[in-house]
Parts: C-alpha cells; structure tokens; sequence
C-alpha cells in the first residue's frame, strides 16, 4: 500500500479506517471518499477528502487517476434495517457501486478490500461456530448483496486477476462513530445510553447472542489481511472472523460492574429481531488464523471498560 482510496470513509468502519492509515501512511497518501454524511472536521483537516458517488464510475476512475491510487478500501455500503427499507436502492450501491470499483480496479491494477458480513448467512446455515464454507441463503437484500459481492470479487480475482480480499465481520462496536443503520447497532447505543441515563432498552431478545468485534481489532484485520503474503490465501475474499459472543444481558452484566445501577429494558423490533435470528450466534475463523494469522485481541471486558471511559470522557468534554 503506497496510496490509498476509502470509500464510504464518513461511516462507521471508514472513518476509523482513514484515521488509522493515515497515522500509518501520512495523510497525504489516504484519500478519504464519501457521498450521504457530512465529513467530520478532523478528517477533512488530515488529508485529502472529495464527495463522491460510487455509484457513478467515472467518480471513483478520477480520483484513482488523480492520486495514483494503487490499494482501495470499498466499504461504502447501505447497512442491513436501512436497506430493507429501500432494497433497489441498497442493492444499486452494495452491488453496482462494488461492481464499479472493480472495473476501476480492474483498469487501474488497484488492490481492493470489500467488507463482507454475518449477513450472508441464513437460518439454513449452522448458526453455531459457522463453519468458513457452509451453505448460504440470506433473507435480507443487505445480505444478498453482500453475498453476490463475495463472488463478484472471486470472479474478478479468477478472471481479470484483480487482487481482491475480503471478511465478514461481526457486529462491530465503537465510540467514535455513531452506527449506521444495522441490526447489532443495539451494542453501540446501550454503552452510550448506560454512560448518559444509566437506563437502555433493546430492540432485540434478551438471549440474542449474535458475533461481535470491538473495532480496533476489525481495522487491525483490514489492514493486517491485505498485508499478508497473497501465496497464502486461499479463501481469500470472505474470511470469516471473529472474537466475541454477546447478546444484550450479557453486554449489560458487564456495564453493570462499572455502573451498577445501569438498567436495561426491551422494546422488541420484529423486523430486527428477524433479521438478527438468521444471523450466527458464532462463526469459525480457523481460516483466517492458519491462513494470515488472524487474532482477536479484545475481549468484553477490555472493550467494555474502554468503552465506558470514552464515552464518559466524550460527555465530560462537552459539557
């Protein structure tokens, strides 16, 4: 990686991302992309940034032209309860915007990195330690079009030799950039309500275990797989990864040993709560570890207790 494009860089994953490979790469070498959201200042103050439409190729070709971008992080996406509300539309930028970063790719001689997800999976698949190559039928247009994107970015390896790579996270957990519309953003918000009201009510089950990342390890696999040796990968493009098992009384007990007055209710959303049964409780991600040495390095308790002290430092500051 010498210079590198992020699309959907105003998001939840991108904005990080950007953040952490500038730091790596120096600004100038990250170009930040992003389309819906209003940037953050810091991001628009460490490097470059333009407004673009992925869905539009001639978008994506000039800055790949412009800053002589050779690896591209496509993580412009529309999330899973969003995209059930509007399928065609989540469909025309999960699959035509992939579709239009690969032609790129495949013009320009680009590495790309494209997001894969749980939501892949459905309630065919063996839900408990899902297996790396397992059955796949998703119930969802966020999940189906992170499936036909797995193969878009095989075929385009297969065919055209366009080194492409890819996971399929978990949900993933933050405080520095709210969720963005998806089935596990329960697991950001009840740290910020636990921090602010010391109350939270979930739209999922009490007993939804669902795989989760603290995202620190999620930017850390990103970054780590498309370092590792090519010769060594032979999934390639929907490694699974994984690191914790949570559902909302297990998240909760933790934040109570922090806050122990900290309450939680449920609200159940039916549409959520669907979505979230036809996902695993747990995945399998031997693959990645024998293959690029995949680790998790958080666990619920170390993610909580940062959590809880950023979110409580971020209310105090802006007090």
């Amino acid at each position: 990686m010498k210079r590198v494009l992020v699309t959907g860089a105003v998001g939840q994953i991108g904005s990080e991302l950007t953040e952490r490979l500038r730091k790596m790469l120096g600004g100038h070498r990250v170009v930040a992309a992003g389309h819906i959201k209003k940037a953050r200042e810091n991001l628009l103050a460490s490097g470059p940034f333009h407004y673009i439409d992925c869905t539009r190729i001639e978008t994506i070709a000039e800055l790949v032209k412009t800053y002589r971008i050779d690896t591209i992080y496509h993580l412009a996406a529309i999330l899973s309860a969003t995209a059930e509300k509007n399928p065609q539309y989540a469909w025309k930028v999960n699959v035509e915007g992939l579709t239009n970063v690969l032609e790129v790719a495949r013009e320009h001689d680009c590495a790309v990195f494209t997001p894969s997800s749980i939501a892949t999976f459905g309630p065919s698949t063996p839900l408990t330690r899902t297996p790396q190559d397992t059955v796949q039928r998703p119930t969802t247009i966020y999940g189906v079009s992170k499936l036909t994107g797995e193969l878009l970015c095989d075929y385009y390896f297969n065919k055209y030799g366009v080194d492409t790579r890819g996971v399929r996270y978990p949900g993933l957990i933050s405080y520095k950039a709210p969720p963005g519309g998806g089935t596990t953003d329960y697991a950001v918000a009840i740290y910020f309500e636990a921090v602010r009201h010391k109350s939270y009510t979930s739209y999922l089950k009490p007993e939804t275990f669902l795989d989760m990342m603290y995202m620190p390890d999620a930017l850390r696999a990103a970054i780590e797989l498309m370092e590792a040796d090519p010769t060594k990968l032979k999934h390639r493009n929907a490694f699974n990864i994984a690191a914790m098992t949570l559902s909302p009384t297990k998240i909760a007990a933790e934040i109570q040993r922090l806050i122990p007055d900290f309450t939680l209710d449920f609200n159940i959303d039916p549409l959520r709560q669907a979505i979230a049964d036809s996902w695993p409780d747990s995945m399998d991600d031997s693959a990645a570890r024998e293959e690029w040495g995949w680790h998790p390095e958080y666990d619920l308790t170390a993610m909580t207790r940062e959590m809880v002290d950023n979110i409580s430092r971020m209310r105090d500051t802006n007090k």
